[in-house]
């Protein structure tokens, strides 16, 4: 079964990091993501761009809304997510639980919805 493990961190903590703090959190990524994929467990992840970059749509009335940054303010911003393969929710959470921004964030694990066959889907990229 396929797990969201989404990455919700601090971004104004980032900003403060140091050049050392930061080299050293990228380096736990790289070790943690080399992990998940001899582990096989790796189907895809991604950081993403700080929320100040983020653009809100919604649609009311017919008419599209577009508002610059993210849906909420919120201590903790989406940072980033891992695609997993994992046998259950047991060992989805172990995953997450090795995920360097589970000490000082948190990490929603979210099963992928399980849909028909037949239902369309993208290409590999």
């Amino acid at each position: 079964m396929q797990y969201m493990l989404l990455i919700y961190g601090n971004e104004a903590a980032m900003k403060s990091a140091t050049d050392a703090d930061r080299d050293a959190m990228f380096r736990a990524y790289r070790d943690y993501t080399q992990s998940l994929i001899k582990g096989g467990n790796m189907k895809a992840g991604d950081a993403l761009q700080p929320t100040a970059t983020a653009t809100t749509v919604r649609v009311r009335d017919g008419k599209t809304l577009t508002t610059d940054g993210p849906f909420a303010e919120t201590r903790e911003q989406l940072g980033g997510y891992y695609l997993v393969e994992a046998k259950d929710l047991d060992e989805a959470t172990k995953l997450a639980a090795r995920i360097p921004g589970a000490q000082v964030g948190s990490i929603e694990v979210r099963p992928v919805m399980q849909l028909p066959p037949d239902y369309p889907r993208p290409t590999a990229r």
